[in-house]
């Protein structure tokens, strides 16, 4: 699953960042402000899936310690280029460790839909662990998809997500529950998210 990942966004990367700009209803922003200005100066901020760096770790790093990790060289190294005041590293995020209360913050905006679900549970609960006292995590989470490899901008993607139900649940189990919304935002075709806020 994960090398059908890696390839997918390392053939797309550049596509993958222009035709997400054009999603006019994506909630990420209002939902990245929020984070953001709970968040102390210069704190230490991990973003899982990173991406190309646009628009979250280029707008976090504006403030704070910026650590971008992605499963895609290519998407490394658009970040690199496009948000020099960070730092980013090809990585798994379900292989990652850090020693217990790295992070003030961190964010994973659509790609924990890539982690098998079964692997999911324990990435949370890594999560977290890497979170100071008070620390936020905010996730772009799926809304219930079996495990499933399907044919997605062109390449072979691989999803994978619990209900809201079983999210909060696994959340639940580690966090306080700040913010819990499911926005349907059209990329064309509507898809639905469900965005959470939660602190250790």
């Amino acid at each position: 699953m994960k090398k059908i990942v890696e390839a997918g966004y390392d053939a797309i990367a550049e596509h993958y960042l222009s035709w997400s700009a054009q999603i006019a209803d994506d909630p990420r922003l209002r939902y990245l402000e929020d984070f953001d200005g709970r968040l102390g100066d210069n704190a230490q901020v991990l973003e899982l899936g990173c991406g190309a760096g646009i628009p979250v770790a280029r707008k976090l790093a504006e403030r704070h310690d910026v650590l971008g990790i992605d499963l895609s060289q290519q998407q490394i190294e658009l970040a690199r280029a496009n948000v020099p005041g960070a730092r980013f590293e090809k990585a798994d995020m379900t292989q990652l460790d850090f020693p217990d209360g790295t992070f003030d913050g961190i964010a994973a905006f659509y790609s924990i839909l890539h982690v098998p679900r079964a692997e999911q549970p324990g990435l949370i609960a890594k999560i977290a662990r890497w979170l100071k006292p008070g620390g936020f995590f905010l996730a772009s989470l799926g809304t219930g998809t079996p495990d499933v490899t399907e044919t997605w901008l062109g390449v072979e993607m691989f999803f994978g997500s619990h209900t809201p139900e079983k999210n909060r649940e696994l959340l639940a189990g580690h966090l306080e529950i700040v913010t819990d919304d499911l926005v349907t935002m059209h990329e064309p075709d509507p898809a639905t998210f469900h965005w959470v806020l939660t602190r250790r």
